[in-house]
């Protein structure tokens, strides 16, 4: 009880603090709610948005069940957690956070996955995706196309050790539906066309209603995304502005500076632990050797942020699924990727300057042009995008309603 009113009194404490700065920086806090929901509008929001709905679908249909029966054999003794979290890892990486954890949590729910086993899955699955880190970041903030392959190869090693350590968490029970082998036939194949086939027969929902459904659920995720955003966007803010920001970068100054790195950093550094492109953009501003800012940017990414962490545990919220498992992962895949930079520092960024590498052609390689252009699109179209998408959804919803609205009369 004494710890329950601690615990409360700290979040009226805070809200309390936050509201009042707030009101003693309006100007800074409408810009940087601008900035968090223009980053959201013309960027988040379009680039998750695809991903969500058809992962909604491809549930729906049985898909994933499907894939999870044929990547069984690789996941389980790999990672220790069904087949269906290769689709999971897939679309993480593809789509970026928080989408690991999104579709953890629809798995979970659908009971594909033990309560362990998504602590598990989620805690390697959320990653930031290959464009953000080759265009945003190593292009549009470091201007150095070289850096990339460093900082992706960096980030999803890291992610695969993480996954590789996660494999011994928690006690497996071995209690769950897909392993029961009463229609097992020697046939894998056969046999996971028969488990999708079962879930589509256990949901006989059309077509139309799947995908009403699909982009609903998807919209309203990203809703709850695009308000974390904000929200940590004007919080960095505030907290810069009263100087509280400055006052944590002392305190770690004393500890990066015992490790060689310039102090400069500490204010990025404590920046990005909020929100990761805000301080990724400033650790690239600071003047310091080039490896000491891919070492802080790659704990950052791979930390996530705690913008990052708070989506994830609000979607984490709506199942059984515990965050400190996930939290603990994001600071060893932290350390993980920061040492793997050190490692793969003259292979995979110094070799490939100087052209003695057989990855020296990756800065000129056409993916780069076609990832750049891509990203350069998004920003053009984004806006578009999520306008529309909101208007369907504000259509489904008033359907909806309306059907309801029917049936009662």
């Amino acid at each position: 009880m004494f710890h329950s009113r601690i615990k409360n009194i700290s979040y009226a404490v805070i809200a309390s603090f936050f509201a009042f700065s707030l009101m003693l920086y309006p100007k800074a806090a409408f810009e940087s709610s601008l900035k968090g929901l223009t980053t959201w509008w013309e960027i988040v929001f379009p680039s998750l948005l695809p991903f969500f709905i058809i992962s909604e679908i491809l549930i729906s249909f049985g898909v994933v069940r499907l894939v999870g029966v044929l990547l069984e054999p690789f996941m389980r003794p790999l990672f220790n957690v069904p087949g269906a979290g290769g689709f999971v890892w897939a679309m993480g990486i593809s789509s970026g956070f928080p989408a690991g954890a999104k579709f953890t949590a629809r798995l979970r729910q659908e009971n594909e996955l033990t309560q362990i086993e998504a602590e598990r899955l989620v805690s390697f699955t959320n990653c930031s995706n290959p464009l953000f880190i080759l265009v945003a970041i190593s292009i549009g903030f470091f201007y150095n196309t070289d850096l990339g392959l460093l900082l992706v190869a960096a980030h999803y090693l890291g992610n695969i050790v993480v996954g590789l350590v996660m494999r011994f968490y928690g006690k497996d029970y071995r209690q769950f539906p897909l392993r029961n082998k009463k229609h097992v036939p020697n046939n894998r194949l056969k046999y996971a066309l028969y488990r999708m086939n079962e879930v589509k027969r256990r949901d006989p929902r059309p077509f139309g209603k799947i995908l009403g459904d699909a982009v609903q659920h998807s919209i309203q995720t990203l809703l709850m995304i695009g308000g974390f955003i904000l929200l940590f966007s004007v919080l960095n803010r505030m907290l810069a502005e009263v100087n509280i920001t400055a006052f944590l970068a002392s305190v770690f100054s004393a500890f990066i500076g015992i490790i060689g790195f310039s102090q400069d950093l500490s204010i990025p550094f404590i920046t990005g632990l909020l929100e990761i492109t805000i301080g990724s953009q400033q650790v690239s501003e600071v003047n310091t050797p080039l490896i000491h800012q891919a070492i802080i940017v790659s704990f950052i990414l791979a930390f996530n942020g705690f913008s990052v962490h708070a989506q994830v545990a609000s979607i984490l919220a709506e199942t059984d699924i515990r965050f400190k498992p996930f939290f603990m992962a994001r600071l060893l895949h932290g350390f993980v990727a920061s040492v793997l930079t050190v490692l793969l520092w003259k292979p995979l960024y110094v070799s490939q300057s100087s052209g003695t590498s057989v990855v020296a052609a990756f800065a000129t390689h056409p993916t780069i042009s076609w990832a750049e252009s891509i990203w350069d699109q998004l920003l053009t179209i984004g806006a578009t995008v999520t306008f529309v998408s909101l208007v369907i959804y504000v259509l489904i919803i008033w359907r909806s309603l309306d059907q309801t609205a029917i049936r009662v009369k």
